[in-house]
């Protein structure tokens, strides 16, 4: 559902960049807001990293034990499973959640993931009956992260209460650097494997064997296999009813590309939002973003390419 539709029935999914610049602003812009939904008996989630936890802790006093607390540190290791625990907490009931990303120590294609993240919780938690305060502290994001702020968060929280951000961009319409360019070309020793449908279980231990040789860690081997398995099938049943499969290893990790000669890029957000239960399509990608470091997708020339990406493990 589009942010700009009325929903008579309830409230409204409400997304706030929070810009703080030290322990005292955090404190001051978080803990009304806080006390607020408590007193408004909303669950409340506060993801940050532990110094800031106990700061909250102690300006709650006996509130503290009302909250549910997690550290950022191992909240945020994967947007799009960052993205289903955010959408499984807040499914069906009144909440607050609070959450500030760890940024360090990514590079440019995790960056764009993250920002994207944000972006998609636009979408995602659309009809959810939740308040999501995103915390930044201007001095500590990527320039990369900051660039993107009002494009990404329709509203930001200031000392004089929410103002609208004038730049705020639908998730389906948001293109960040990178999305347009290329894909690069495969590097090193490429294997490709042709398939319809009834190659499919070769194919699955074709990728199972070539993980294996590469070194894989056996506990990823079966994620990127389920991965690889699921596009494909898509493929088959909705595309040209057959493909192709590049593999090859790139530094540490290993990059599997399934080409679909009839597939199309339909959904403005392929495989970022989870499908509905009773829904028999819409899994493939779903799984294969929840399962797999990273992924690619590019339609060109009539030919839908999906990229998957698995580090080898230590």
């Amino acid at each position: 559902m589009r942010r700009d539709r009325a929903r008579p029935d309830r409230e409204s999914f409400k997304h706030v960049a929070v810009p703080y610049d030290s322990a005292d602003a955090f404190l001051a812009l978080i803990v009304p807001r806080v006390r607020a939904a408590l007193a408004d008996d909303r669950r409340v989630l506060v993801v940050t990293d532990p110094g800031k936890l106990r700061l909250l802790d102690e300006a709650l006093g006996p509130d503290a034990g009302r909250i549910d607390r997690r550290d950022s540190r191992t909240w945020y290791l994967h947007p799009h499973r960052t993205l289903a625990a955010f959408h499984e907490y807040t499914r069906s009931r009144r909440t607050l959640v609070i959450g500030e990303p760890t940024w360090s120590h990514h590079n440019e294609r995790d960056l764009r993931e993250w920002i994207r993240y944000e972006s998609v919780l636009n979408a995602a938690l659309a009809d959810a009956m939740t308040v999501v305060l995103c915390l930044y502290d201007p001095a500590r994001v990527p320039a990369a992260v900051l660039e993107y702020q009002p494009a990404i968060h329709p509203w930001s929280l200031e000392a004089g209460g929410e103002v609208v951000s004038t730049g705020f961009v639908q998730p389906h319409d948001l293109v960040l650097n990178g999305d347009l360019t290329p894909l690069p070309a495969p590097s090193g020793r490429v294997e490709t494997v042709r398939f319809t449908a009834q190659e499919i279980k070769g194919l699955r231990v074709t990728v199972r064997d070539y993980a294996s040789a590469a070194g894989m860690d056996v506990n990823l081997i079966g994620s990127l296999v389920l991965s690889v398995s699921e596009i494909a099938a898509n493929s088959v049943e909705h595309g040209a009813g057959h493909g192709m499969i590049k593999m090859w290893v790139s530094g540490r990790e290993m990059v599997c590309e399934i080409a679909d000669p009839g597939g199309a890029l339909d959904d403005p957000l392929p495989g970022y939002i989870p499908p509905e239960p009773e829904s028999p399509r819409g899994y493939g990608l779903w799984i294969s973003r929840q399962l797999c470091d990273h992924v690619d997708l590019r339609a060109e020339d009539g030919t839908l390419r999906v990229r998957l990406h698995m580090g080898l493990g230590d």
